[in-house]
């Protein structure tokens, strides 16, 4: 991974302020890089729209229920994402302990009591006007900066002991996940350790075992019926989907909405999967379906080339990023985002099992979309950060 490798010398520290500035004249770094920014704020308009055209029938005398509440949550994770850029990325390594103490306990208080269950899971906080708090998906945020902070403390010194020290700070989280039980999630939190580990100089030898062990652990989680029947339904139905019609039946009417958009589209409204309301948790996990029929090929093209520009510049952010920490940030939120959107577009079209993922920016959701954010928040304030 030479591509992800440290600055050189001349951008560290030692920096004089006057090539500081001199390097900002000459266009090598932006205050803020208003190209993710742009990306990102189109997402979420996109969001509200889509949002709007899976949902205006489902709330008698309000339209715009589902609307306002996906407006206020972009709001706050836009308030998150400022707030999280105003504070140094740096300090945020000195508290990388208390990151994922937090991330543990509030995965242990979602299990007890004063967690709410809903649809098999025992994934959330209530709270007051229906409103309900996600403790995984902030787990996200919380991982990425714990093992990044972790590693960058212990870089060059990530022997076997060390390695597996690290692995079970990862595994701990994961299992808490995994117990409510939320798959989905599970997975996205061990796609964020792979890639931190495998930029952060864990060898592929013990990649290799890493996966095998995570092959070997979801094996044993649907051998042993750790998950509800219809999760291992949603898995198997992408093999086999004559095996529960059920459970094939999200899918099918996912691909049947897509292949009505055809190349522009059946229009705006126009849907008649969507307006029919015939594609389950369509404003959720099956919003691209919406996309795909009434805005058609192009414009779902045009969605996924803004979700590739967010790729694009979370990855030049690692590239520039002035320390390891700070490119170990970047990595986590980029193998976040990829995973997700690929596994997320993938079940709408068939060919990745239904697992629950969000899409991000564009689903509707609280918890979810303050996340994604704020994640955006630490690449802005690593590339904000580059010269100082």
């Amino acid at each position: 991974m030479a591509a992800l490798a440290p600055p050189s010398a001349s951008t560290r520290p030692g920096v004089t302020t006057s090539r500081a500035l001199r390097g900002r004249s000459q266009g090598r770094s932006a205050p803020l890089d208003l190209v993710l920014i742009g990306a990102v704020a189109a997402i979420a308009l996109l969001s509200l729209v889509m949002v709007y055209s899976s949902t205006h029938q489902r709330v008698d005398g309000d339209a715009y229920y589902f609307v306002k509440r996906q407006a206020l949550f972009i709001a706050l994770g836009m308030a998150v994402m400022v707030s999280v850029v105003l504070v140094d990325y740096r300090k945020l390594r000195d508290f990388s302990l208390l990151a994922y103490v937090a991330v543990v306990t509030v995965l242990l208080a979602v299990l007890s009591p004063l967690g709410s269950s809903a649809r098999g899971s025992q994934a959330w906080f209530q709270l007051p006007s229906n409103f309900q708090l996600q403790p995984s998906e902030l787990a996200k945020f919380g991982l990425i900066v714990a093992l990044a902070g972790y590693i960058a403390a212990h870089r060059g010194e990530l022997d076997a002991r060390r390695v597996l020290l690290t692995m079970a700070l990862a595994a701990a989280p994961l299992a808490l996940v995994l117990q409510q039980p939320d798959l989905g999630t599970t997975m996205v939190l061990a796609m964020i350790a792979f890639g931190i580990f495998a930029v952060g100089g864990v060898s592929g030898r013990h990649l290799a075992v890493l996966a095998l062990l995570a092959c070997t652990g979801i094996y044993l989680v649907v051998s042993f019926g750790m998950l509800e029947d219809y999760q291992v339904d949603r898995l198997t139905a992408v093999v086999d989907p004559g095996a529960d019609d059920a459970a094939a039946f999200n899918q099918e009417q996912s691909k049947i909405a897509i292949g009505t958009g055809r190349a522009t589209g059946a229009g705006f409204l126009d849907g008649p999967q969507t307006q029919g309301g015939f594609v389950p948790e369509q404003h959720t996990d099956f919003i691209f379906t919406a996309v795909g029929e009434e805005l058609g090929f192009g414009g779902a093209a045009g969605l996924l080339a803004l979700l590739a520009v967010v790729m694009w510049r979370i990855w030049r952010t690692a590239t520039i990023a002035r320390d390891f920490f700070g490119m170990l940030v970047c990595v986590g939120v980029m193998a976040m985002f990829g995973f997700q959107i690929f596994e997320n577009v993938g079940m709408t079209m068939g060919i990745m099992p239904v697992t629950g993922i969000p899409l991000p920016f564009l689903s509707y959701g609280g918890s979810a979309t303050i996340t994604a954010f704020a994640c955006v928040g630490l690449v802005l304030n690593v590339a904000l950060r580059r010269f100082e």
